[in-house]
């Protein structure tokens, strides 16, 4: 798939460090400002996300140079299957250009192809990805909430 100078692909492990340098320049920096220098746990992260028999990943392409990657899983729910995206991201300097509409876009084709009936993921209220989803057709659930306990 192609669209102008980018190229939407599945992603594979040969793509992984890749993965992995993207997602760390992109959280490590505001507005996220994540401390992903323990370099065991950030590759930890990655396989978590990647190496699952249901994982499913895609990536954007921009003049040949991965600038955007989504990370998620299949998961069949009484609804039908779904995509669940544990982190989307596009590349810091190539924010706010349409590539990350473009990409959703991409995604959504991707899995409705696959007989996916929805797309699910989470986001905190406070960071620009909020208004991103909103503005790209995703609805809030307000039912819905996130426990956290630090121990």
């Amino acid at each position: 798939m192609a669209d102008n100078d980018t190229v939407f692909r599945k992603l594979g492990p040969e793509d992984w460090e890749q993965v992995r340098d993207l997602f760390a320049g992109v959280f490590c920096a505001p507005p996220w400002n994540d401390d992903w220098s323990d370099r065991e746990q950030l590759d930890a992260y990655i396989r978590d996300l990647t190496a699952q028999s249901n994982s499913l990943s895609f990536g954007l392409y921009r003049e040949s140079e991965l600038a955007g990657v989504s990370m998620g899983y299949i998961r069949h729910w009484f609804r039908g299957t779904e995509y669940c995206i544990d982190e989307l991201f596009i590349r810091g300097d190539l924010q706010g250009q349409g590539l990350g509409g473009l990409f959703l876009q991409k995604i959504e084709e991707a899995v409705r192809e696959a007989g996916m009936k929805a797309i699910f993921l989470q986001t905190e209220n406070t960071v620009p990805a909020y208004d991103f989803y909103r503005k790209n057709g995703y609805r809030e659930l307000k039912e819905h909430v996130s426990f956290h306990k630090d121990l």
